[in-house]
């Protein structure tokens, strides 16, 4: 074989292997958990050597750092809509659903606030925020597992419920009495109990020993929350769910975004970014953090600016609370269906483990 024909064979493979879809990996989602024994170990160490420093000089929960907000939470919403409104088939596909959800968010979160109370609303809305966080991560690790519905939906709503009594005894524990949070705890306590048994009696039913790994992590990720909320490390108990649901969904973004634009620019802000010889990996998630910050540091004051000048009013919190929290909303609505099997999304999706 000549030197030439050698040297074509060698560029065709390298082509080949350059378009080689990516594929999640099951093993990298579950290196996410690392953060569990992680912030287990901060707690202990604080209690053992530092004398409770780390507690008092931690914030009572993570939206009180703008920092963490800017890292985690919004940036992966707002990658989320970039990811729906940059791809035109992809809002044609789903355009209705679109149109229904944000009429109900006006009516319900902005007419609606009007009559129901605050409260209401507010435990309404963490209730969704827990549903979603937990229902990615034991829907990822479904095709591992493969447990029974009525198996899979038992620990999902058991982690679900606990969870929602944390989130509820962490962010309301200010209009609680003390009364009302030992009761928050207990039957937090009851339900994590629950789920360990569950989880204990059921783990026989996971075809595989990464699958049975994934499920008890996703277990793990419950009842850690629920201790560091005990142990009044709050910043942490909301930490370790959040770390490990927003970088899941960082990966799917970006292995979609790559298997979908890096051989050819399918919208305008890849084809941009190709003319600016950004790799495909860095594209959404360096736009949507990017974005994340302009809005959270800079959104209300720029917007309090214009409408001052324009029609003399200040409006309070519209793009920090309006804005991202219509986002956050349809987010929740959006990835429950985007995902599934059988989507748009999907076809640019593999797993490997």
């Amino acid at each position: 074989m000549s030197a030439q024909a050698i040297s074509d064979r060698a560029i065709s493979a390298q082509d080949s292997s350059n378009d080689k879809p990516l594929a999640v990996s099951f093993r990298l989602l579950l290196g996410l958990y690392a953060i569990i024994p992680l912030c287990l170990l901060l707690q202990l160490f604080d209690g053992w050597f530092w004398q409770g420093a780390l507690q008092q000089n931690l914030p009572s929960s993570p939206k009180q750092f703008l920092l963490f907000q800017i890292l985690f939470g919004t940036p992966h919403i707002v990658a989320s809509s970039i990811l729906l409104a940059s791809n035109t088939e992809y809002l044609k596909f789903y355009k209705l659903k679109i149109i229904v959800m944000t009429v109900a968010i006006i009516t319900i979160f902005g007419v609606g606030s009007l009559f129901i109370p605050y409260k209401a609303l507010y435990v309404t809305v963490a209730a969704w925020t827990v549903y979603h966080v937990l229902k990615q991560q034991l829907g990822v690790g479904r095709a591992l597992y493969r447990l029974p519905d009525w198996i899979f939906y038992l620990l999902l709503w058991l982690s679900v419920t606990a969870g929602i009594f944390v989130y509820i005894g962490i962010f309301l524990k200010n209009s609680l009495d003390v009364q009302q949070l030992e009761w928050i705890k207990l039957i937090a306590g009851g339900l994590c109990a629950g789920l360990i048994c569950s989880a204990l009696l059921c783990q026989r039913y996971a075809t595989t020993q990464l699958g049975k790994w994934f499920l008890w992590s996703n277990v793990l990720l419950v009842l850690s929350s629920f201790y560091l909320f005990v142990q009044q490390y709050y910043f942490l108990a909301i930490l370790v769910p959040r770390l490990v649901h927003d970088a899941t969904a960082y990966i799917f973004y970006v292995v979609h975004d790559y298997n979908k634009h890096h051989r050819q620019p399918q919208n305008s802000m890849y084809r941009y970014a190709a003319r600016c010889h950004l790799p495909v990996f860095v594209v959404l998630p360096l736009c949507s953090f990017l974005l994340a910050y302009v809005l959270q540091s800079y959104g209300d004051s720029t917007l309090n600016v214009v409408t001052e000048f324009f029609f003399g009013i200040e409006i309070r919190k519209a793009i920090t609370v309006g804005l991202l929290g219509y986002l956050a909303l349809m987010h929740y609505y959006t990835e429950a269906f985007t995902w599934k099997q059988g989507s748009p999304y999907r076809r640019f999706i593999a797993f490997s483990k």
